[in-house]
């Protein structure tokens, strides 16, 4: 734990579950966050201690207030915050967007982008130096749907992850000068079971033949790019998002 604290949200599965663990591995004290799945979590911090890291799992709904503040509050009681890893997120069924109801909307957008926004505005009143915080850094996990826009499926994921790149570049800015740098990750078609929750657990395979690297990538890949914006070998980088998506997306 001598890096400190990092929150990873939605930490249970996937790339947050990965992340948790590669942080750990990094030498940081985690916060595995989760919503409902507690042994999925806590599974994520078996690995961890198997492996001589800290980790505690933490339930809080990121779209809830006092859930976040809870959350946070977990954070300070196992040591400093250094860290925020916004990784919770959540797509619905593919469907066009003449048939998206208002709920499905407030769903997406309060997970996906109210709580992201939430989480790191607690981050920064505890890692700026202009709350007598020591820095850090916050990585924003948005996706390639942003810059794709995801047509007949998850436009409006797609909307809500170009928020979030937005949020990145705007917070970035505002916090600059106080020791917190803020960076994305924008993954592509990446092996984890948020395919399945959006009603097509073989999406991934099944588009893996059409990438420019044609395979799917992993959630290692992922975490191992996070960790990499958070560390030392980033320090004059913020306000960027790097890809994540085996040359998905790229202009020829």
């Amino acid at each position: 734990m001598d890096k400190g604290v990092v929150i990873v949200t939605g930490g249970s599965r996937g790339i947050g579950a990965a992340t948790a663990v590669l942080a750990a591995d990094r030498g940081y004290g985690v916060i595995v966050n989760y919503t409902s799945n507690s042994a999925a979590a806590e599974a994520v911090c078996a690995d961890i201690a198997a492996k001589g890291g800290v980790g505690r799992a933490v339930r809080a709904d990121v779209s809830v207030q006092a859930d976040v503040d809870a959350l946070f509050a977990a954070a300070d009681a196992m040591g400093p915050l250094t860290g925020l890893v916004n990784n919770a997120g959540v797509v619905d069924v593919a469907a066009r967007v003449e048939d998206f109801d208002l709920a499905r909307l407030q769903r997406m957008f309060a997970i996906n982008v109210f709580g992201t926004i939430l989480c790191a505005g607690q981050a920064v009143k505890r890692m700026s130096t202009a709350y007598g915080g020591t820095g850090g850094s916050i990585v924003n996990v948005t996706s390639a749907a942003a810059k794709l826009g995801a047509p007949g499926t998850y436009v409006d994921y797609a909307a809500a992850k170009g928020a979030v790149d937005s949020f990145t570049v705007g917070l970035a800015l505002e916090v600059a000068g106080e020791g917190i740098r803020v960076n994305g990750v924008r993954p592509g078609i990446i092996e984890t079971d948020i395919h399945a929750s959006g009603g097509d657990p073989d999406r991934a395979a099944r588009m893996a033949v059409d990438l420019p690297m044609p395979r799917v990538g992993t959630a290692t890949e992922v975490a191992n790019a996070i960790l990499w914006l958070m560390s030392p070998e980033a320090s004059y980088t913020t306000g960027s998002t790097i890809d994540v998506t085996g040359g998905r997306g790229i202009a020829p």
